[in-house]
């Protein structure tokens, strides 16, 4: 009931719901980013890179994508990275998780406002407590991108001295808790040179794994450990956390099964090699976007399931994209429940209410569309085998970053429709819909239309 009447006063307040400040918030720093990396101080060759290459990387950026048509760390200066690196770690926490940790720097009081469009951005649903998990939120993320940022300079260190190898630390760490999968390493090469380097491929994962499970799940897990129980934890956490460790298992097992003889991939691999590569890649789907294999050498059927992977990606209110594990879950226990002939979906002796179901069919629905559709413009536009186009559809959606080397390639319209996907992925489909559709509230009353049947299957 409160959140009811907060809402109220807020729309009347502003005449735009939460969702619509959170799109548009986003939009602003997207162009806003696009117009600094424009500058010639940015780029190393003192020219400006072009409005719509700014403009994707800008879209990347603040949409924790990766997908880069200019190499990270040949083309942009140390002025262009830190802007980079500034928009991921804002896209990444989201804009009002980074505004409200500048007010509390500040001092001054969070307002009704504030909370409710905190509410939006970090899917949460009550108003209370929001300051407090905002706050915590924000000290677990730099205390675990700084203990990732000392991991990464134990390798970046030797390799490339002291400064830029505490830069490199810092700058890895931040894009892969943030599930971005920009790198500095240059050439467009991703970690592929550090394939059997156990330091980067377990710190990489664990830090795309933590930054893709969601803020409410880190919650549940330190009460897990607190507790040594999995009682108590939310159903929502136990979801996640099964259909997570389930995908990376089942992607691991499958990639290394797969590629185990490709001679482009794993075959010349030590054994130890061979295993992290598989579950590298099984992870950064998920939505980082580092690979530390060649791309355009895996096998057609590894391609096909990294290309599910993307689509799923991480968890909801976490840096990571995709239509997100638990609606993944909810469909599955969906086709499970009408298989066994029961009204609604069940887990851990809980069930599921269709209107939960019906909005994870609308989320897959929407995202499968937009992903066809943006594939079937691309094919019109582009010069490429359709598998490549789709691959580089769902990683933009997903805000992957993963791409069979053909992003720098994009046409000026293909880069545009691969930023607007990028946009849509971040903020989610679901949001754009209800953030632009024009409701009449006209048609809010209880008239029910007779029920009647349609042929299915």
């Amino acid at each position: 009931m409160i959140n009811i009447i907060a809402f109220s006063v807020f729309k009347k307040r502003l005449k735009i719901t939460p969702t619509q400040l959170v799109v548009t918030s986003f939009a602003t720093l997207i162009f806003f980013g696009a117009f600094l990396l424009n500058l010639p101080i940015a780029s190393r060759d003192n020219l400006p890179v072009g409005f719509v290459n700014a403009l994707f990387t800008a879209t990347s950026s603040v949409c924790v994508t990766g997908l880069i048509v200019v190499d990270t760390g040949t083309h942009w200066t140390v002025f262009g990275q830190v802007i980079i690196v500034s928009l991921i770690q804002i896209g990444g926490l989201g804009i009002m998780t980074m505004s409200t940790m500048f007010a509390l720097l500040l001092g001054r009081k969070i307002t009704l406002r504030e909370r409710l469009l905190i509410q939006e951005s970090l899917n949460q649903f009550d108003l209370e407590g929001l300051v407090r998990l905002t706050k915590n939120i924000i000290i677990a993320t730099f205390t675990i991108e700084l203990i990732g940022a000392i991991l990464f300079s134990f390798v970046f260190v030797p390799d490339y001295g002291l400064k830029k190898g505490i830069a490199f630390g810092v700058f890895h760490a931040i894009t892969s808790f943030c599930n971005a999968g920009f790198d500095l390493i240059g050439e467009f090469r991703s970690f592929t040179p550090y394939v059997n380097n156990f330091i980067i491929n377990i710190n990489t994962m664990l830090l795309i794994i933590i930054g893709g499970l969601g803020f409410s799940v880190w919650i549940d897990i330190y009460q897990i450990f607190r507790d040594r129980s999995f009682k108590n934890i939310a159903l929502h956490s136990k979801v996640v956390l099964v259909t997570t460790i389930f995908l990376i298992l089942f992607g691991a097992v499958f990639i290394f099964a797969v590629e185990f003889n490709n001679p482009g991939t794993l075959k010349n691999l030590p054994f130890s090699g061979k295993v992290l590569a598989s579950f590298f890649h099984s992870v950064s789907p998920r939505t980082a976007g580092y690979n530390t294999l060649d791309m355009t050498a895996l096998t057609t059927p590894t391609k096909f399931m990294t290309i599910i992977l993307m689509f799923i990606g991480g968890s909801p209110g976490s840096t990571a994209g995709g239509i997100k594990t638990a609606t993944a879950a909810i469909l599955i226990l969906t086709v499970i429940a009408v298989v066994k002939g029961r009204e609604e979906p069940e887990i851990f002796e809980r069930r599921i209410s269709n209107y939960l179901v019906y909005r994870a069919m609308a989320v897959a629905a929407i995202s499968l569309g937009l992903v066809v559709f943006v594939t079937m413009v691309l094919s019109l536009t582009e010069n490429a085998d359709f598998l490549t186009l789709f691959f580089e559809t769902t990683s933009a959606f997903g805000t992957v970053g993963l791409t069979l080397n053909y992003s720098p390639h994009l046409s000026m319209i293909g880069k545009l429709i691969i930023s607007i996907t990028m946009f849509a992925g971040r903020v989610g489909p679901l949001s754009l819909v209800l953030a632009f559709a024009h409701r009449a509230s006209g048609n809010k009353g209880n008239l029910k239309y007779p029920e009647d049947r349609i042929i299915v299957g």
